[in-house]
């Protein structure tokens, strides 16, 4: 059992068998107590005056006893310890560590010392004796005692293991004596450990888990890391005796934590954007300076190029690119290759074996005299002038392919290239490489859809003598560069011009490729002459049909969504109006020279696919020196999501109708746009040019055969004046049929018209009649059937084009000059 805790050896300081802690007992030669001491009254509970006189046995368990008793009384044989079980005066058993010792012959004789403790209590100090000794001679923590005047007093095993040569040498040192140039890395703490002892020692605050950077005397070429404890050592009576240091070497904890940092950190620089380029950069950024001194990456020029890397060898044949290089000096020493710039590496180089193995390269110590090295002089003298001493390359690989290679150098930072390093490349290496062959997917993803973009767009606008337009085409997706947006200027018959802007549901390819069949769709119903609100019509239909197949395809996804709006208008130079429907769309602007800015009131109409409302159309006079803008309506909502908004800053960034086109777009984009507008923006600006009135010839012939011979005359008579008699025998060949025609199959009255276009000669003639003419040859014996066929084999092209009161069948020459 345990002593009461102010029992001797309560506060576990001291051996408590010595003479001061111990119970001591005297006996004679005869085993009777003649010395009783307070502790042993304690210890048993009997007072000295109780036990004087009588014999030791007294106290001894006589009960359960088997040897111990006699070996209390003397004489005393032996001075080990002994265990014996003796009765408390309270009459309860105890285990006893006993300790005999024979005294000096006395004046009464030969006596005995008995020391007597709890057995449990020395089997405690014990343990403690034990574990102070393994902390002196075994344990791995580095024990130190610093004095009051804080400097070495003693030093464990671990400890002295990083003091070479003999200890004494090192008493009475400081810390940041024996580890100059130390750093405490914590801004809580002082700046240097003695400060820090300093304050435990006057405070008696303990401080856990400090690290501390520096490198020491066994080892003065490599920094170590050390987690340090300091607690302030004091006597009994609480006066300080000094500090004692714990210290343990956590160099390689804090070299994986460090790793470890480095690795998260990367995870959120490197591959933040899809860009190979500026993927390489940041993976250089990442090992320049906290790995290496300098770092080249090398790629493939296929993965440049976005292509699936192949066998296109190693080493001079290669194909290697330098994307990037990063140093620790501006100058870049090191690099002997400009970036974008081949890369020849001689085979047998860590390069080359990289690139063959798609295993990395490491040499610690870099060897001068390596035979690759004798086989690149410039290299190799680069190498030497700065002292360059470790190497290492690794591969760039992903989904089992080699793409480049990453060369790491060390001339600045004094420690070799070790494995660890190699392992934290490595796992660098594979992350951006996962990532530049993302970004290469998706440069050649890009690529693919741009190129589809291209062909479904306009890649200019057409030159058109009644129409000057410019537009601008800006995708939400503005890293695939394709949207559903379009717009169109079309030429049509009799020198009109079709204007179109359309958009559909969604962004990207899927969205481009809609618009691509909506667009060939626009263009074929134009060429039939159609009115806007009937083109629309059509359209509306088409798209229900896209619609209805995606939904077969697709019947639980939002992939089978098809929707669209365009606004379709006609510009006639002759007549100086404009026709326009409109499907979802807004309405056009129109910006006049002295009026505010007007939008005109096309009747609205259903989006295109819904097929439950008619379209109409309106008929509108564009004034000359006027400017129409057709948008789609991502332009106004581009900026807060407001219309009304989007409209005011419309009417003044199209004010002044009078600048350049081009200065138009880009007051619109500037007022209109974000940076990055959430939905595809399409906006066209026209500005009509209508035909001078002499250009135009305009005559109401009779509802007879005869009008055939007239119009031959008045044509050939107009071609003079125009001088374009080189066109006079076709021309008048072609209204001479029309007229014919006119007068043997449709109904009167019947009008004649010529117009002179900046490189067309167009012929045309009205009659109150929709019956449709048809192209056919004639037979053998048969005297007609052949005006429309002749009409088809002089003119460059010609149709029909229907109109309230009938129809215009028209045909077109083209002019002899430019």
């Amino acid at each position: 059992m345990k002593t009461p805790s102010n029992g001797p050896g309560a506060d576990g300081l001291g051996d408590p068998l010595r003479v001061p802690r111990a119970a001591t007992v005297i006996l004679d030669h005869s085993g009777v107590v003649t010395g009783w001491s307070p502790e042993a009254d304690r210890l048993l509970g009997y007072r000295a005056q109780e036990m004087l006189g009588r014999p030791v046995d007294a106290v001894s368990a006589r009960a359960t006893a088997k040897d111990g008793e006699a070996w209390l009384s003397p004489p005393c044989t032996s001075h080990r310890v002994r265990e014996v079980t003796l009765r408390h005066r309270s009459g309860r058993l105890m285990r006893v560590a006993a300790e005999c010792r024979s005294l000096p012959d006395t004046v009464a004789g030969p006596a005995t010392l008995l020391l007597l403790t709890d057995a449990e209590l020395l089997a405690e100090w014990q343990l403690q004796q034990a574990m102070l000794h393994g902390m002196a001679t075994q344990s791995p923590v580095g024990l130190t005692i610093y004095g009051t005047d804080l400097r070495v007093a003693w030093a464990n095993h671990a400890a002295r293991q990083e003091l070479p040569g003999p200890f004494a040498q090192y008493l009475g040192r400081s810390e940041d004596e024996l580890y100059p140039g130390s750093q405490v890395l914590s801004a809580q703490h002082p700046p240097s450990v003695t400060q820090v002892m300093r304050r435990v020692l006057d405070t008696g605050q303990t401080v856990v888990g400090l690290h501390y950077r520096g490198c020491p005397p066994s080892d003065p070429g490599r920094e170590h890391v050390w987690s340090l404890s300091y607690y302030r050592l004091q006597d009994e009576e609480g006066r300080p005796l000094g500090v004692c240091e714990e210290s343990v070497d956590v160099t390689d904890l804090h070299h994986a934590q460090r790793r470890l940092v480095l690795l998260n950190e990367a995870s959120a620089v490197i591959g933040s954007t899809l860009d190979l380029e500026r993927t390489v950069q940041e993976l250089a950024e990442v090992l320049v300076p906290r790995v290496a001194d300098f770092t080249a990456v090398d790629l493939m020029g296929a993965v440049l190029a976005g292509r699936e890397p192949g066998s296109e060898g190693v080493g001079r044949s290669g194909g290697l690119r330098r994307v990037v290089h990063r140093s620790v000096r501006e100058d870049l020493p090191e690099a002997v290759v400009v970036p974008g710039h081949r890369v020849d590496y001689p085979e047998g180089s860590p390069q080359w074996q990289c690139l063959a193995t798609g295993s990395p390269v490491l040499n610690a110590v870099l060897d001068p005299a390596s035979p690759w090295l004798l086989d690149d002089p410039p290299r190799r003298a680069r190498l030497h002038k700065l002292g360059i001493h470790s190497h290492m390359v690794v591969p760039l690989r992903a989904r089992g392919v080699t793409m480049g290679v990453a060369t790491l150098m060390r001339w600045r930072d004094p420690l070799a290239f070790a494995s660890e390093d190699l392992l934290l490349v490595e796992e660098l290496a594979g992350r951006a490489a996962v990532c530049i062959d993302n970004a290469r997917r998706f440069h050649r993803e890009r690529r693919s859809a741009l190129t589809l973009q291209r062909s479904l767009l306009p890649s200019k606008l057409p030159t058109h003598a009644a129409v000057e337009a410019a537009y601008r085409y800006l995708p939400a997706d503005t890293e695939a560069g394709v949207g559903g947006d379009w717009f169109d200027v079309l030429p049509l018959s009799c020198g009109r011009v079709g204007l179109v802007v359309g958009d559909v549901v969604g962004h990207g390819i899927r969205a481009a490729a809609t618009m691509g069949r909506l667009r060939t769709a626009v263009h074929t119903l134009a060429e039939l002459d159609l009115a806007p609100e009937e083109l629309l019509s059509h359209l509306d239909e088409l798209v229900s049909r896209l619609a209805e197949e995606a939904e077969e395809a697709h019947p639980s996804g939002v992939e089978g969504v098809v929707g669209a709006t365009c606004l379709y208008g006609v510009y006639d130079p002759v007549t100086r109006r404009a026709t326009f429907a409109r499907a979802g769309q807004p309405p056009p602007a129109l910006a006049h020279l002295r009026q505010p800015v007007e939008f005109l009131g096309i009747p609205a109409g259903p989006p295109l696919g819904m097929g439950w409302l008619p379209f109409e159309s309106a008929e509108v006079d564009i004034p000359q020196g006027s400017v129409l803008a057709l948008y789609t309506d991502g332009l106004l909502t581009a900026s807060d999501g407001d219309t009304d908004t989007g409209l005011e800053r419309l009417s003044f960034a199209l004010a002044h109708p009078d600048r350049p086109l081009e200065d138009i777009c880009g007051t619109v984009e500037r007022v209109l746009l974000p940076d990055r507008p959430r939905d595809d923006v399409a906006f066209l600006v026209a500005r009509p040019q209508p035909l001078p009135p002499e250009n135009v010839a305009v005559w109401d012939l009779v509802f007879q055969a005869a009008s055939a011979r007239r119009a031959r005359t008045l044509t050939g008579e107009r071609l003079t004046q125009w001088q374009l008699d080189e066109l006079a025998f076709s021309a008048e060949l072609i209204v001479s049929e029309l007229v014919t025609n006119a007068v043997r199959h449709a109904r009167g009255p019947i009008e004649l018209r010529l117009i002179r276009t900046e490189n067309r000669l167009v012929c045309a003639v009205s009659d109150h009649s929709s019956t449709s003419p048809h192209l056919r040859r004639a037979k053998a014996g048969e005297e007609g059937g052949r005006g429309l066929f002749l009409v088809a084999q002089f003119a460059l092209r010609w149709g029909t084009r229907y109109t309230p009161d009938g129809k215009i069948i028209w045909a077109e020459l083209p002019l002899p000059y430019p």
